[in-house]
């Protein structure tokens, strides 16, 4: 379809859509012109996810229209979607990890003589977008040893070999590394310069304000206002997305730290089984886990958890004296893991939130006696209800399925799962990873008062935010140049920046 440059590329007018009867959006208008980059704001369970599926073709509108170049459309797929030229890359990448980089960016789609596919064409094309989005690997690169950054650039190739003039970023830097996220903000910029519109969404608003040239703010599923390049600045965007200043966010309560909570000594992780690492961590004391991607965060916290036992080393704690060889042993020693990938790893997606919320509780919970075993729902009702109220979980009924919660709220459910155990030690991986300004705060505010209550926290924060809610001046490097926790700790004062 060309375009018409009297009238915007897209053009949504007064959408709505409603699940169970929660309004998810009502009465969103924007409009989007070619090669303009138009940032999507506001709080998760705002509508920003369910606004980009529907122009997707993801879901279809309850009400409302969207023209393309002036035209009404009926956008009822992603396959007639792609046929517009919109192409959507989710927050979770959608790649089939045991194929080639080649054969990800043409699944689907794979041009074929006399039915077979013809893998030069392929790996030819293939080069050509990969080239395009500074990506110089082989298309026969198997995407599982690739990066979560070079990933994302092979979505963005997949993109445009669909001749896209549209591409949906949804949290495309959520877990990139501070590197890559500069070589994806060049990227953006250059298919800016080719005519390519951008929709981008992100909770980092010092992104936004680098890149967008005009940003439309939701608030719970409506509209709030619009921010011209002039007028793009954080405190901006925080209000329109909150309704309330900001200047009081992520103010810390001192805690003086209690006895020895874990003492680590020697502990050799199956990733980086050259580097030994100690430390130890006191009651009312929140660390940070320093290191940029792929520098063994991750692998720290999952051998603490025993989901990937330590090689060797000890593990000192009140109930184990060393590392746990499972994650039940660990649990039972009062220690809880909230993982990097919630929707693999911290949740059942096709369960609802009650049931996630009181899935590690179950035993505790279970009934006594003759009935041993057996589901104690009143227990779980009262786990639910209290970790709702606590986590300030946005969902119509605890009977709502959780894949449909927002990422935030997911990650609320995920943290609330353990604290029902009341845990010693609460190992964090990337805990604002997707989360917007507003629940950050709430996220912070949580680990205070954990810590206030004698609570150990090891966090381990987002990638580029390694100044986060620390107590003195204690942090550690994992991976290629280890240090002992007990000499390095940086302070809990920087928490304002996204």
């Amino acid at each position: 379809m060309p375009h018409d440059p009297n009238n915007p590329l897209l053009e949504v007018r007064r959408i709505g859509k409603s699940f169970a009867g929660v309004q998810a959006l009502k009465d969103v208008s924007l409009t989007l012109q070619s090669g303009e980059t138009l940032a999507v704001v506001g709080e998760n369970g705002a509508g920003k996810s369910t606004l980009m599926r529907i122009i997707a073709g993801v879901m279809t509108p309850d009400e409302g229209e969207i023209l393309i170049d002036g035209q009404p459309v009926r956008i009822s797929s992603v396959a007639q979607a792609l046929k517009l030229g919109i192409s959507l890359i989710p927050q979770e990448l959608n790649l089939a990890d045991n194929l080639t980089v080649g054969a990800n960016i043409f699944l689907g789609r794979e041009p074929k003589r006399f039915g077979l596919i013809e893998k030069a064409t392929i790996d030819a094309e293939s080069r050509k977008y990969l080239k395009m989005v500074g990506l110089d690997i082989s298309p026969q690169t198997i995407v599982s040893t690739l990066t979560i950054g070079k990933q994302q650039l092979v979505e963005i190739a997949k993109a445009l070999s669909t001749n896209a003039r549209l591409i949906i970023m949804d949290e495309p830097t959520s877990s990139l590394s501070e590197h890559e996220a500069q070589k994806l903000f060049k990227v953006v910029q250059d298919l800016k310069a080719r005519g390519v519109s951008i929709m981008y969404i992100s909770h980092r608003l010092g992104e936004v304000e680098t890149l967008a040239d005009r940003v439309v703010v939701l608030r719970d599923g409506e509209r709030t206002g619009e921010l011209s390049r002039e007028q793009n600045q954080r405190k901006n965007m925080v209000q329109l997305m909150i309704g309330r200043d900001v200047s009081r966010f992520y103010q810390r309560t001192p805690h003086r730290p209690g006895a020895d909570v874990i003492s680590v000594k020697e502990l050799r992780t199956p990733a980086y089984p050259r580097h030994p690492l100690s430390f130890t961590l006191r009651a009312g004391e929140i660390v940070g886990l320093a290191g940029l991607v792929g520098a063994g965060r991750s692998e720290l916290l999952t051998a603490l958890f025993g989901v990937t036992p330590a090689v060797s080393g000890t593990m000192i704690t009140s109930k184990l004296s060393r590392p746990p060889r499972t994650a039940r042993e660990a649990i039972a020693a009062g220690i809880m893991l909230a993982p990097e990938d919630r929707r693999h790893a911290g949740l059942v997606l096709p369960m609802s939130v009650k049931r996630n919320l009181s899935l590690a509780s179950l035993r505790r919970d279970q009934r006594r006696g003759l009935l041993r075993g057996f589901l104690n729902t009143s227990a779980e009702n009262q786990v639910s209800a209290t970790m709702i109220d606590l986590m300030r979980i946005k969902t119509a009924t605890d009977r709502q399925v959780v894949r449909y919660l927002s990422g935030g709220n997911q990650q609320k459910v995920v943290l609330g799962k353990w604290l029902s155990l009341e845990p010693k030690l609460l190992l964090l991986d990337e805990p604002t990873r997707g989360i917007d300004v507003g629940a950050k705060e709430e996220i912070y505010k949580l680990m205070d008062q954990l810590a206030g209550r004698g609570v150990a926290l090891l966090d381990a924060p987002v990638s580029g935010g390694v100044k986060r809610a620390v107590d003195g001046s204690l942090s550690i490097m994992v991976g290629g140049s280890a240090a002992d926790l007990d000499r390095v700790r940086p302070v809990f004062g920087a928490m304002g920046k996204t």
